[in-house]
């Protein structure tokens, strides 16, 4: 990922707009980070992944007893504590 000063990233916009085609450019302001430039083909890349979310209640029967009968680890026993008094 190439990082590059708002102020560079004027100066050279085709360069950047370039380099944006292979690989995120993060612009930065004053130090920090502020936005990125990516390719439109991963902007839609991306945006057909957050098009792929759903309701527990529509996954199949035998996905959703899948989930129910999971366990955790013994090492995360010490998190129940969090979960008492939480409903189902």
């Amino acid at each position: 990922m190439v990082k590059v000063s708002s102020m560079e990233f004027q100066r050279s916009f085709g360069r950047y707009q370039d380099i944006a085609l292979t690989e995120p450019v993060v612009i930065t302001r004053n130090g920090r980070e502020r936005v990125v430039m990516i390719s439109v083909d991963e902007y839609d890349r991306l945006k057909q992944r957050d098009r792929q979310a759903g309701r527990a209640e529509d996954l199949p029967d035998d996905i959703l007893g899948k989930i129910e009968n999971t366990t955790m680890d013994k090492r995360h026993n010490h998190l129940n504590k969090d979960l008492k008094g939480v409903k189902a």
